[in-house]
């Protein structure tokens, strides 16, 4: 897989809702994930422990099978192999074309509470994807993206309306 010019997921992002209910994915973020996945394939999951989506690109595999070994080295016997690779691996592959355009699957809006508006949040190796709506419930900690997205959706002159499929 592609990881040459690959360097991680960083700054932030937002998109309102298009025709044919896509998104676009920015270009910050497009090139970023093209670099990580041999092409035009965005994953995406649900985030393990907040209210918001993760992406990225297919570059991750070999990074997940590792965490998984380190995992069942940790934990041994009381491990279950299979249901872990089952939550690491269930991620949906998103086809997007070259203006970023994509459909967000039904459920994982539904898990995300997606409406008809995205904020994406760098994260590394991985990037968020909120609700605005949800992104401003989180606290302190999230000052920065709290800000960014308010940014975004001023100029968009988007409200986070909670609109869409998500609500």
């Amino acid at each position: 897989m592609a990881t040459g010019s690959f360097s991680g997921f960083s700054g932030q992002a937002f998109s309102p809702i298009g025709e044919k209910d896509r998104f676009v994915l920015p270009p910050l973020f497009r090139n970023a994930v093209k670099a990580s996945s041999d092409g035009k394939i965005l994953c995406l999951d649900k985030h393990a422990r907040f209210n918001c989506l993760t992406g990225f690109g297919l570059s991750r595999m070999p990074e997940l099978f590792a965490q998984i070994d380190r995992e069942e080295d940790r934990f041994g016997l009381d491990y279950d192999r299979d249901t872990r690779e089952s939550q690491l691996f269930g991620f949906a592959r998103v086809p997007f074309d070259d203006s970023g355009r994509f459909v967000m699957p039904d459920y994982l809006r539904s898990l995300a509470n997606i409406g008809d508006s995205l904020f994406f949040q760098g994260g590394g190796r991985q990037f968020t994807i909120w609700n605005p709506e949800e992104l401003m419930r989180m606290g302190d900690d999230w000052a920065a993206a709290k800000a960014a997205c308010a940014d975004f959706m001023a100029k968009s002159d988007v409200k986070g309306s909670g609109k869409g499929k998500g609500k």
